[in-house]
């Protein structure tokens, strides 16, 4: 049997209905009986019936933070992916981030030592990937500046050390970096908040880039790892590099609306971040924009996946076609 923790996710409700679909039999975890109805949708999306696959994944309530309630998942599993992730940026939730992904993934690598389990996966971030040199492409290899990260990766950096301590006390483990990974459904948070701004005709767009992937290509990418014989590696996934700006104009036509045109200046995002950390301390708002991150939006960052390609002789799917299929599925809830 296979796990999935963080199931209801975006990577993780589509890594279910690959399992599912393929004949597998899966466990994953869930916290409220509301994030199942997530998973309903996204399967929804993919098929007439999805009541008939999410029935044959067997629903846990366990959370990773809590190790004694997490002891009734590994119940003869061989395969854990490791997809549970707090996601947030903002430097007052540091310690909610440690708890959720550093303490949290310590959890299940120290669970998956005791009861055996043949392989994990662990779904990382390329926010935990050094950054990139001026005119060169990060890769897996990248020096780790904790300085220029955020506090989310700071803290997936750690728990991909608990990854490879793990390994080196036997466990067979591979850890992906995703980039920003493109898929429906979670219009409200990641890469769906970028269908969600196209869609209101905004007339700026911020500086800057990064790596892209489809969600399908993660999935892809990381069954096939599970499925070799490679271990103790990570891997970045990433399908295209580009600009926001490129971003917004592959989105917002699709969408039946003028992308953008108007770009953010540095002057801006500079007012921006100390507007926001006053109006967070002041009226204890969340932050919407740390200083980490208004630097990290100053310039393009560029990743190398020669190292998945030449691996797995991996091959990425047509960006744009996801987008389309993403911009399509956006239009509809509307």
């Amino acid at each position: 049997m296979i796990l999935v923790t963080g199931g209801t996710g975006l990577i993780g409700s589509h890594l279910l209905y690959h399992l599912i679909s393929n004949g597998n039999r899966v466990r994953s975890n869930f916290r409220t009986k509301e994030s199942i109805e997530k998973v309903h949708k996204i399967f929804g999306y993919y098929t007439e019936d999805p009541s008939l696959l999410i029935e044959k994944i067997d629903w846990v309530q366990a959370d990773i933070t809590d190790i004694a309630g997490l002891e009734c998942l590994f119940d003869g599993i061989e395969q854990v992916y490791h997809c549970a992730a707090l996601i947030s940026f903002d430097p007052k939730d540091f310690k909610s981030l440690e708890q959720t992904n550093v303490e949290g993934t310590a959890n299940i690598v120290n669970l998956s030592l005791k009861y055996g389990v043949k392989k994990l996966c662990y779904v990382s971030s390329i926010a935990a990937i050094g950054p990139s040199l001026k005119g060169k492409e990060s890769t897996e290899e990248n020096e780790w500046n904790e300085a220029k990260a955020s506090v989310y990766g700071i803290t997936k950096y750690e728990a991909e050390l608990e990854v490879w301590r793990g390994s080196q006390e036997g466990l067979s483990i591979v850890i992906v970096n995703p980039g920003v990974v493109i898929g429906p459904g979670f219009w409200k948070s990641g890469s769906g908040t970028f269908f969600s701004y196209a869609s209101k005709g905004k007339t700026y767009f911020i500086p800057g880039g990064t790596g892209f992937v489809s969600v399908n290509d993660v999935i892809n990418a990381m069954t096939k790892l599970m499925d070799s014989n490679i271990q103790t590696e990570r891997f970045i996934l990433v399908s295209q590099n580009m600009t926001y700006e490129q971003l917004f104009q592959k989105i917002a036509p699709k969408l039946g609306v003028a992308p953008p045109t108007k770009k953010v200046s540095k002057f801006m995002l500079e007012c921006f971040w100390r507007w926001d950390w006053v109006r967070s301390n002041i009226l204890g708002k969340r932050r919407k924009l740390s200083r980490a991150m208004a630097k990290g939006l100053y310039h393009q960052e560029n990743y190398s996946n020669n190292k998945i390609k030449s691996s797995l002789d991996f091959t990425f799917e047509d960006l744009d076609k996801s987008i389309v299929f993403c911009c399509d599925k956006f239009m509809e809830k509307v």
